[in-house]
């Protein structure tokens, strides 16, 4: 490491963050965490257990009825206040999420800038929290509606976005009332312990706050979500592990948030303006590396215009320089680790071994590190297993299609339904395709939908609530209804 990255890692403090004390584990243990595209240990950072778990459970119960009559406009604030700490501190929290996670520094700069919109969004939110007064319909009573914080929660990161995941849920929980504890991806825990650090220099208040890094998530999260304590769930993650989450918390029949996997289709039709196409299909397909749940998965373009669309996209997918993250001129990093890289490279092999043609790419990078060529394949068979399956790295699928019909049952054939995307500049298709599609989210002539002012999350296996926008706070409250009798 450099001395500008050494510093970096040693500023952030490696304990538990228990309710506003910095704690070790109660067991002692540690675990490393590694830089993905050296294979280096970056440093050690407390491994939580049952009994941290059940510890920070105990400060949020004990903390929750005090900080939900905590003023809104106080709790706005301190979040505007988290809000201006991060854009102030971005360059050394974009260095410290390119080491623990890989991706160039100008993404991990813009994340730092997105993760913190969601603060100061947020922060408008905490004011503007709505209830109501009316007449029964008869005249005889009037009913009084009130918003109220659910209660503690539990909120569940995952490591490819590890700074904006934890302030899309930190954020409206604060601004709501709510206690939190926070267990972040164990490879990714550096963001999660730099934030609840900022947070606390912003003002939150002891006790409201826990982050318990983990490398047995099991062990940590069942205790919590079968107690009775937590009212909350809020989760981030792959579809497999959101299922076995949703069936933990029947128990306690808790209100749950699952923004889970995608398999996203991005459609080009005959008549769309293909640069800006190409332009599209780069940022959805290479956001993050393809470490993105919005990432484009399937690529389908119209017979008109397929061919020239796929070698307009593997010159651009070509011309991208791999390498480390916080390298110079570096626009793609490292996998995340090398069971990501496996996973990507067999889903190649089985597509080309289908018949699909490698256009550019194809196989990993050199070096150390978890890396993989930026890849573009035509060609691609229906019955290949990167049409089903979410690729999770830099690999575009180009399929090819006949008709809008042909297209819209294309892009729907998956239990996924996050986001699709489209080009074309018939206004009438655009509508029809968009009411087509069976996802929650769609980026019509655009390559990026996420945005903190706007509801994020999906339909079918994709999840459950949205996170973000005006509904965003509503997942961390509860309607309560008085009825005014003897009027």
């Amino acid at each position: 490491m450099s001395d500008q990255e050494a510093r970096v890692v040693a500023q952030v403090d490696k304990r538990l963050f228990l309710g506003g004390q910095w704690r070790d584990a109660a067991s002692g243990a540690t675990f490393p965490v590694e830089d993905p595209s050296t294979r280096e240990t970056l440093c050690e950072v407390a491994d939580a257990g049952k009994e941290d778990a059940l510890a920070a459970l105990d400060i949020a119960h004990r903390t929750q009825r005090e900080w939900a009559a905590v003023a809104p406009r106080t709790r706005g604030e301190i979040l505007r206040g988290g809000y201006e700490l991060l854009m102030e501190r971005q360059e050394d929290l974009a260095v410290l999420m390119t080491l623990e996670m890989g991706k160039p520094l100008p993404e991990a700069r813009g994340e730092i800038a997105y993760a913190a919109e969601f603060l100061r969004w947020f922060s408008e939110e905490a004011v503007r929290i709505e209830g109501g007064f009316s007449t029964s319909p008869d005249g005889k009573s009037r009913f009084l509606i009130m918003r109220q914080p659910v209660g503690p929660s539990m909120l569940i990161t995952p490591w490819n976005f590890p700074m904006a995941m934890g302030t899309r849920k930190i954020g409206p929980a604060i601004a709501a009332g709510c206690t939190m504890i926070l267990k972040p991806a164990h490879q990714t825990p550096l963001c999660a312990l730099a934030l609840a650090g900022i947070l606390a220099e912003a003002g939150l208040p002891e006790g409201v706050l826990s982050v318990i890094p983990t490398t047995s998530p099991g062990a940590v999260t069942e205790p919590l979500l079968s107690d009775g304590r937590i009212r909350k769930l809020s989760f981030t993650g792959s579809t497999a592990v959101g299922r076995k989450l949703l069936e933990q918390s029947a128990g306690q029949v808790l209100r749950t948030s699952m923004e889970l996997g995608g398999n996203a289709p991005f459609l080009v039709f005959d008549d769309a303006d293909l640069e800006a196409a190409v332009d599209g299909a780069m940022l959805a397909k290479m956001r993050n590396i393809g470490e993105a749940c919005t990432a484009a998965n399937r690529i389908y373009a119209q017979s008109g215009v397929a061919a020239e669309f796929a070698a307009r996209l593997s010159e651009r997918m070509g011309a991208l320089r791999l390498g480390r993250g916080v390298d110079e001129g570096v626009q793609v990093g490292p996998l995340i680790d090398d069971k990501a890289r496996q996973k990507v490279q067999s889903l190649v092999d089985d597509a080309v071994g289908r018949g699909a043609r490698v256009l550019v790419g194809g196989g990993p990078g050199e070096g150390p590190g978890h890396f993989y060529q930026p890849t573009v394949l035509a060609d691609v068979p229906m019955d290949s297993e990167l049409s089903y399956t979410e690729i999770f790295g830099p690999v575009a699928p180009v399929l090819t299609f006949e008709t809008e019909q042909e297209a819209l049952a294309a892009a729907n054939d998956t239990e996924f339904g996050l986001v699709s995307y489209l080009y074309t500049r018939d206004l009438n298709r655009a509508l029809r395709v968009s009411e087509g599609l069976e996802t929650g989210m769609v980026g019509l002539n655009q390559g990026i939908v996420s945005n903190p002012a706007a509801p994020f999350g999906g339909v079918k296996h994709s999840g459950l609530g949205r996170e973000g926008g005006r509904v965003g706070i509503e997942e961390f409250l509860d309607t309560k209804y008085v009825g005014i009798g003897g009027l």
